[in-house]
């Protein structure tokens, strides 16, 4: 029984984009590649708001996520902590060798500039992780505010995971400053998981060129070389591209900024309907997710139940809570292809399934 899902990622992806990944391969060293390859820099740097190169990876975000820390930390790096993925990073850091420092809020607090200030200011840094829309809580930290800050420190670089915000809402990489902007496919960009981009700054290229230990799948200087040729420096996953290629058609015809406003309408509806069910919303006000909503279980509902309920009676599926959060909060995205129409099903299905939903005892 097939069923939609309404989690933060993998996300819903369209027939039409499914149909694009069923093109015949081409060569990855051809003509038709790069003009493939090349084909989408531009609507890709609109999303980015970057006049800098965006590399396609064949990998999971974090592929490109470990392989930015071994690009450009030399002495030492600052990992932001305000949910489970962004305390990964510190974990991570440590697995390579890396020297690194936590800086750590409560889940579903956002990442606090003066914080960042205080640390970076001891000038032990030469890098930091941020995630801007960490999703295990639904918390959106404010990053004009925080590029701002590392605006005063032009020795660190920054590394900006923007998996679950990307396409869905404006990040000007070059005016706010950003180094190194990393995103994923199976987000807001509704792709099938297995394709990572990011974009790098020239002086986060220079920083990777003149270091050592930064590998080859995720070397950087790679990515730029065979950037320049219309290629990718590994095999890539070739129908994914094609994929994204048809997806970045899609997000022209929609329009930039009638996506960005279609995520925050679509995002605004769930959150409505659900406070008025008595919920409320788990981050801190003022910086709930636009791509998705993460409440908390106020009402003490068996969510277990709830999602059962949906996934058998209406072929949908929500999250129950991620990690130490389960059964405490649950998530619902809104990412990606989501309309009106389609949050509005799933709304009604809600509203059905809410109603047969146990509490838990106690």
């Amino acid at each position: 029984m097939s069923y939609k899902l309404f989690i933060p990622g993998p996300v819903a992806v369209s027939e039409k984009t499914l149909r694009a990944m069923a093109r015949p391969m081409i060569g990855h060293r051809s003509t038709d590649f790069v003009a493939l390859y090349q084909s989408l820099q531009p609507g890709l740097q609109a999303l980015a708001g970057t006049a800098d190169p965006v590399y396609l990876s064949t990998s999971s975000a974090w592929g490109v996520m470990e392989g930015s820390l071994r690009n450009v930390v030399r002495r030492k790096v600052l990992n932001c902590m305000n949910g489970a993925f962004s305390d990964k990073w510190f974990d991570v850091s440590l697995r390579c060798g890396l020297a690194a420092t936590a800086l750590k809020a409560e889940w579903g607090q956002p990442v606090d500039p003066a914080a960042v200030r205080r640390e970076l200011a001891t000038g032990a840094y030469d890098a930091i992780t941020l995630i801007h829309n960490e999703t295990s809580c639904g918390c959106m930290s404010d990053l004009p505010a925080l590029m701002a800050v590392l605006r005063e420190f032009p020795d660190v670089i920054s590394i900006v995971d923007t998996v679950s915000s990307f396409s869905a809402m404006p990040i000007p990489k070059d005016e706010l400053g950003i180094d190194v902007l990393i995103t994923g496919s199976q987000k807001a960009l509704a792709l099938p998981p297995g394709l990572a981009l990011l974009s790098v700054s020239p002086r986060a290229l220079e920083r990777a060129a003149g270091g050592a230990g930064r590998g080859y799948y995720f070397d950087f200087v790679e990515f730029q070389k065979n950037h320049e040729n219309g290629m990718t420096p590994s095999t890539p996953t070739i129908s994914l591209i094609y994929a994204l290629q048809s997806k970045l058609e899609d997000i022209a015809a929609e329009g930039i900024a009638n996506r960005h406003a279609r995520h925050a309408r679509l995002n605004q509806t769930v959150r409505d309907f659900i406070f008025a069910k008595g919920f409320k919303l788990f981050p801190k006000e003022g910086h709930g997710s636009v791509t998705l909503n993460c409440f908390a279980n106020t009402l003490n509902l068996d969510l277990a139940a709830l999602n059962k309920i949906l996934k058998t009676k209406h072929h949908l599926v929500i999250d129950g809570g991620y990690g130490k959060l389960k059964g405490k909060t649950f998530r619902i995205s809104n990412m990606g292809d989501e309309t009106d129409a389609t949050i509005a099903a799933l709304l009604a299905s809600l509203d059905s399934a809410l109603a047969e939903t146990p509490k838990l005892a106690g």
